[in-house]
């Protein structure tokens, strides 16, 4: 019995086998991931900078943590890990230690839900075994790994292919059986039409014609992956995560804020006060600048430009006539309609700069770390506890909210921080 692969295109079931093969054609890689393979994904993009499993980095080992830090230790860690700032101010024992322990430093807050934490400390207990290799010691108590990691792509092509074949295989058994059939009755074999094994438009064409089901399933599976991606393309416009301009100074912040200390409100001095977080002026670099004229990485060669622009003279401390300004690009920039107040958030709110810029402290270029759209803003209302306590302000309010919320979190979104008319008015 031979096999005609082209009899695939006569099978009643290929619009279902053309509509797989599109599918998984566009689909995009899809695994699924036990917690540790997470955690470890999540530990090297947050925590990889400041700490290791079995080695003091910055920070401490992470190796045998949950035995360490108060009981239940999970529950402890979550809140550490997801706003250490916090549990210091409440007086927590234990977080104070580690905060004169390591001379004052503060771990930024990392911006993982309960559940991310919770696959990172599954890495840190029970660490993946490498390829090749015996996995890193991590703490005397191991968790069984939970789930499997597979490529369901992988799959569902061999499934894929099972179908081609089963098809194939039936069609080919269905033409022989009618072959015999017409033999056996004396019925002459059926007139090939005229563009069988031709190539062309009009061969095209005819196959169109005579197989619009077919037709009509490519045509929906392509309008649809079509417009994923139009979609996703028009969801994209406007955004600029990961926006890194180069400027016409190399600044480094990890050298500025993170290596020397240098807060930031002491160049972006108008958070506290004003609806933007201003760029500072040259004379703020001056402040410094006048006595230290070599940087640590740059040598004279950026801290040259910063005179340059001032049209200061180092050796003899004199400034002349002929300054000029610094064109320094804007990396952070919301649309015109938005309104956004830095001082309500920084001053009243006491969010944390790296709560939407990152962990600019670790960039030696700043880029924008976070989508800074609608839903991100919304999300983080819906989330975000609002700070009362000691605001004469809000005495009243906070009174009525209680009473109002009780038991529940008094969040940014029950105060009305989610109305159109708050940001766009």
């Amino acid at each position: 019995m031979s096999i005609r692969y082209e009899n695939i295109l006569k099978s009643k079931f290929a619009p279902l086998f053309i509509a797989i093969l599109l599918f998984l054609g566009s689909s995009s890689y899809i695994k699924a991931q036990s917690p540790e393979e997470n955690g470890e994904k999540l530990f090297k993009q947050n925590c990889a900078s400041c700490h290791a499993l079995n080695k003091k980095v910055v920070g401490p080992a992470l190796a045998g943590v949950a035995d360490r830090v108060p009981q239940p230790s999970e529950e402890w860690l979550i809140k550490w890990i997801k706003n250490s700032s916090a549990l210091i101010k409440a007086g927590d024992s234990y977080a104070v230690k580690i905060f004169n322990e390591y001379n004052k430093s503060v771990m930024p807050s990392q911006a993982l839900s309960d559940a991310e934490v919770k696959d990172v400390l599954a890495y840190i207990k029970n660490p993946p075994v490498p390829k090749g290799g015996a996995a890193p010691v991590a703490t005397a108590q191991a968790t069984e790994p939970v789930g499997t990691s597979y490529d369901a792509n992988t799959f569902l092509y061999g499934l894929a292919i099972l179908f081609i074949i089963l098809i194939v295989v039936l069609k080919g058994v269905s033409k022989n059986l009618a072959t015999i059939v017409r033999q056996k009755d004396g019925q002459p074999e059926p007139e090939a039409h005229p563009y069988e094994g031709k190539y062309n438009l009009s061969a095209l064409w005819y196959w169109m014609r005579t197989h619009k089901k077919w037709v009509a399933v490519i045509f929906l599976v392509l309008t649809g992956v079509g417009s994923k991606a139009a979609w996703d393309g028009m969801m994209g416009i406007g955004i600029y995560q990961g926006y890194m301009p180069e400027q016409p100074i190399w600044f480094s912040h990890k050298i500025h804020a993170g290596q020397n200390g240098v807060n930031c409100q002491y160049c972006h001095s108008g958070v506290e006060k004003s609806k933007v977080a201003n760029v500072p002026s040259a004379n703020v670099c001056m402040n410094c600048h006048t006595y230290i004229q070599e940087g640590t990485i740059s040598g004279k060669k950026e801290i040259a430009k910063i005179y340059a622009a001032l049209d200061y003279n180092p050796e003899k401390q004199t400034y002349g006539e002929n300054q000029k300004p610094i064109k320094w690009v804007r990396i952070h920039n919301l649309p015109d309609h938005v309104y956004f107040n830095h001082s309500q958030h920084v001053k009243v709110g006491k969010i944390e700069c790296t709560e939407c810029h990152g962990e600019i402290a670790k960039m030696d270029t700043v880029y924008q770390s976070s989508p800074l759209t609608i839903g991100w803003c919304i999300d983080c209302h819906r989330k975000t506890e609002v700070k009362m306590e000691g605001n004469a302000y809000y005495n009243e309010l906070h009174a009525k909210l209680k009473e109002k919320y009780k038991g529940e979190p008094i969040t940014v979104a029950k105060m009305g921080g989610i109305e159109c008319a708050k940001c766009h008015y």
